[in-house]
């Protein structure tokens, strides 16, 4: 039913959708009678010789399809990732089922690590030739995964910290005790454009944080405990703000997407997140910082098989390309084993 009214909206007929979807027109007028039938509610507006418009019950539907795509988008694809793993262990042969082949990381959620799970699943040929390796991601915050690596439960984090943070910042003091020299490793992975995800063409005109908290935009931030939100935190220090001074300070979302689709639908002015998912809801991208995304993995892990597989993969000419094609993205010391105070500016 999604399906159809987001080719209905897009098309404007219903002959429209139905060449867009490949189905006949009889099949979607029939459709669309009987879901009517049985919501007890238009979805479309039946006027002949007009364009097809959606009812507002129908945009509604639209909305909250939207909304609950966006809040459970991290949980969905680790279900995906968990499905992929135990179908790939009872079809392929030659995968382990003792975790050999499958890394498991806990990580900020990132577009690009969802690209980077499809991309290491597929086997690649020639003089680099590679099985597939499987990533069994666990979207959380980036404190929690740092946590999650320190406790056992994964093999790899996945956090991202800014350029600009200094030994004293919120950034340094939060991850500075979770990481411990001789202990973990870090290995390069991306650079990423955050900023101010705004209505499309900024009708606020907003260029910073100032500007969120004197024009009283209203905010919709993220959860403590995630990169994005110890980011909030850093650039409201230095603008000489509090978090009251910024309207919708407590208000949250689960991940950059849901943010995004709260601006999109109207119910917020403006949120922190990444270009990528501005740019996914056809939003306004107003960039602050480029920020670096990183992984770290404990010292004895380096020399397990799979992580070999997954540092070669990182450093290919294949991934890396793909990488710098997604929006606000581009590669950095990827795949590179590093010490901490060549990645990390805060570290001393």
């Amino acid at each position: 039913m999604m399906d159809v009214l987001h080719a209905l909206r897009a098309s404007g007929s219903i002959s429209g959708a139905a060449r867009e979807l490949d189905l006949s027109y009889r099949h979607v007028w029939g459709q669309l009678k009987d879901w009517e039938a049985g919501l007890g509610q238009a979805l479309i507006f039946w006027e002949r010789g007009q364009a097809a418009r959606l009812t507002p019950f129908g945009e509604r539907l639209l909305m909250a399809e939207r909304l609950a795509q966006a809040r459970l988008g991290p949980q969905m694809e680790s279900l995906r990732a968990e499905l992929e793993r135990a179908f790939a262990m009872a079809f392929e042969d030659g995968i382990s089922t003792d975790g050999g082949d499958v890394l498991t990381l806990y990580a900020s959620h990132d577009h690009a690590l969802t690209e980077l799970q499809q991309h290491a699943s597929t086997a690649t040929e020639g003089r680099s030739a590679s099985p597939p390796l499987h990533l069994d991601i666990r979207f959380c915050g980036s404190v929690d995964a740092i946590r999650a690596l320190n406790e056992g439960r994964c093999e790899l984090a996945g956090f991202h910290t800014q350029p600009f943070a200094a030994s004293g910042s919120l950034s340094a003091r939060a991850y500075r005790p979770l990481l411990k020299p001789g202990l973990h490793k870090i290995i390069g992975f991306a650079r990423r454009a955050q900023g101010l995800m705004v209505a499309p063409g900024n009708p606020l005109r907003l260029r910073d944080v100032g500007d969120v908290a004197r024009l009283q935009a209203r905010f919709v931030n993220r959860a403590i405990g995630t990169g994005t939100r110890l980011l909030i935190d850093e650039l409201l220090v230095q603008a000489g703000l509090l978090p009251m001074d910024i309207v919708g300070y407590h208000n949250v979302e689960s991940s950059h997407a849901a943010v995004a689709h709260a601006v999109a639908s109207g119910s917020a002015d403006v949120g922190l997140g990444t270009e990528y998912a501005a740019r996914a809801q056809g939003l306004g991208f107003v960039p602050l910082t480029e920020e670096r995304y990183l992984l770290v993995c404990l010292k004895s892990a380096l020399e397990q098989p799979a992580m070999q597989r997954l540092l070669q993969r990182l450093r290919s000419r294949a991934w890396q390309d793909q990488l710098a094609g997604l929006p606000g993205y581009a590669p950095d010391h990827c795949g590179e084993v590093a010490a901490m105070k060549r990645l990390l500016p805060w570290w001393d």
